[in-house]
């Protein structure tokens, strides 16, 4: 202070005092850090005072050491940061500064830290900056009011709401911690991801800002135009839009929606797998597909599932239920150039609705006209009836079935007894349905009957004849009338004790029927 006073008397020029001034406390500064400090290493670098347009110093009425007092242009620096302000008090032994307005904080070649308000410990080299924060590291800004940095490890942290801005998105978020070493935020509470395309929230979230990946952890829900999203872990490439989700993992991507153990989506080609408990849903034509594997692409609409593999189509009254060890979905186009999608289903297919089941080696549904076709040793049970042939298709129309069809040794049997059954066969069947119930079959070409005659509980006889086609009713399951035409020829004889004849191609496959939802997986 001794020097300062003397200054102030001998020097009149007020642009010479300012310079000597400074002069004098920089030199002072420098020859106090060049001291040591007790519990420190003696050549531990300290805050160095570059620069100040006007400076003093006072005692500190509790310790009594020197406080620097600086104003205008100041501009300090340790080791390895730079800092700027309009106004400064300077703590040389505590090495410790206090900065007012305009603070800018300067560490390597990108990164800067703005504020109105700082305090840095050059001791530990934690720095504390407020009212109008803004952090800049590369292509991100962060936004807050304000925030705790750590020089040495370069983290910062805020907890009274941010905003980070990087490439397209905008994130915001209560509390966040940024590794600028690491180029990652991690973000808590009330997280929100908004880019032009779309707008995710979720509670807990790490993003790296060269990568622009977003790891979400605890519920997250993305929500956007082409792509809706919901998870509890995972992430998502906000750069490429390729996302992985698990834990109650589910994607819409607004052709159909996914759900999964896991989930992977390229939303850029529209291509995606899923993993485990997977369902896919098309909400426009009312179907499901179940499995534990698949993949699907999004345009043009296909998928491929397997692993306890099911194709649902839902109906309030009767939903049908079919089963194969693989299921594949594509669109195929017409002879017009129109698309529509063909379901194929291979090996082991079995089928179960209340009304109706069936098994067969592989089948077809086409969504143009809503036929199921069965290939393969094909078998149908619509109530009591047991239905095989060649191949057959299943018209259905309204989600219920309207018209059968069996192609090629069409053949019927119904259970009487423990012995005897009613057999119908011909070379080819129609069968028209009313409420998913038959109610009647036209059967054309080499028909043959085998029909047991019944007087209350007891069976009275047994029709046995040919004709060239036959029309059957029937009447809550049971045949009520049977018409033969073309050259009928036959008899009826009284039934012999527990026997029964047999047409050619008979066979009873009550076995095989799925009697209930999960007897669809039997083999």
């Amino acid at each position: 202070m001794a020097e300062i006073k003397i200054l102030n008397r001998l020097v009149k020029n007020p642009s010479v005092k300012h310079l000597l001034y400074v002069t004098i406390i920089l030199l002072f500064v420098s020859a106090a850090q060049n001291q040591d400090i007790p519990g420190t290493q003696a050549n531990k670098k300290r805050i160095e005072l570059k620069n100040a347009d006007v400076g003093y110093i006072v005692k500190d009425p509790q310790t009594g050491k020197d406080v620097h007092h600086l104003l205008g242009n100041v501009r300090l620096q340790d080791n390895q940061i730079k800092m700027w302000c309009d106004s400064a008090h300077f703590f040389p032994d505590k090495n410790q500064v206090i900065a007012f307005s305009k603070i800018h904080i300067e560490q390597g070649d990108t990164l800067n830290l703005y504020g109105d308000y700082l305090y840095y410990d050059g001791k530990t080299g934690l720095a504390f900056v407020k009212t109008n924060v803004e952090l800049i590291d590369k292509e991100t800004h962060l936004y807050t009011d304000s925030i705790h940095y750590d020089v040495n490890s370069r983290i910062a942290k805020y907890t009274e709401r941010g905003k980070i801005t990087n490439a397209k998105n905008t994130l915001t978020s209560i509390i966040g911690v940024y590794s600028a070493s690491e180029n990652l935020f991690h973000f808590k509470d009330s997280v929100k991801i908004v880019n032009p395309d779309y707008v995710m929230t979720a509670d807990t979230m790490d993003y790296n800002t060269i990568s622009e990946i977003a790891y979400f952890y605890g519920p997250t829900e993305l929500k956007g135009d082409s792509i809706y999203l919901f998870c509890e872990r995972g992430w998502y490439d906000t750069k490429n839009k390729i996302t992985s989700v698990w834990k109650k993992a589910m994607i819409d991507n607004r052709k159909q929606i996914i759900h999964g153990d896991s989930l992977y989506f390229n939303d850029s080609i529209g291509y995606g797998e899923s993993y485990r408990n997977v369902i896919i849903e098309d909400t426009v034509n009312k179907i499901a597909v179940e499995g534990n594997y698949a993949w699907f692409y999004k345009q043009p609409e296909k998928f491929f599932v397997t692993d306890r593999a099911v194709f649902i189509q839902i109906s309030k009254q009767d939903s049908l239920f079919l089963h194969g060890d693989t299921i594949k979905s594509a669109m195929v186009l017409d002879t017009l150039g129109k698309g529509h999608r063909l379901m194929r289903a291979y090996y082991g297919c079995r089928v179960f609705s209340k009304d109706l089941q069936a098994k067969c080696d592989s089948l077809s549904y086409s969504f143009q006209d809503s036929v199921i076709r069965l290939y393969r040793e094909p078998v149908l049970w619509s109530g009591e009836d047991q239905l095989t042939s060649d191949s057959m298709a299943v018209f259905t129309k309204n989600r219920q079935t309207d018209r059968l069809e069996l192609y090629n040794n069409a053949f019927i049997a119904q259970q009487v007894d423990t012995a005897r059954f009613d057999q119908i066969k011909g070379r080819s069947l129609t069968g028209y349905f009313k409420d998913n119930e038959l109610y009647r079959i036209i059967i054309k070409g080499n028909g043959e009957i085998i029909f047991y005659l019944i007087d209350g509980n007891a069976v009275a006889g047994v029709e046995q004849s040919k004709c060239a086609n036959i029309e059957m009713k029937f009447d809550k399951g049971k045949v009520s009338e049977i018409y033969e035409y073309d050259n009928p020829e036959g008899f009826i004889d009284p039934p012999l004790p527990l026997s029964s004849n047999r047409l050619e191609g008979y066979k009873w496959l009550d076995n095989l029927r799925p009697k209930k939802k999960n007897d669809i997986f039997n083999k």
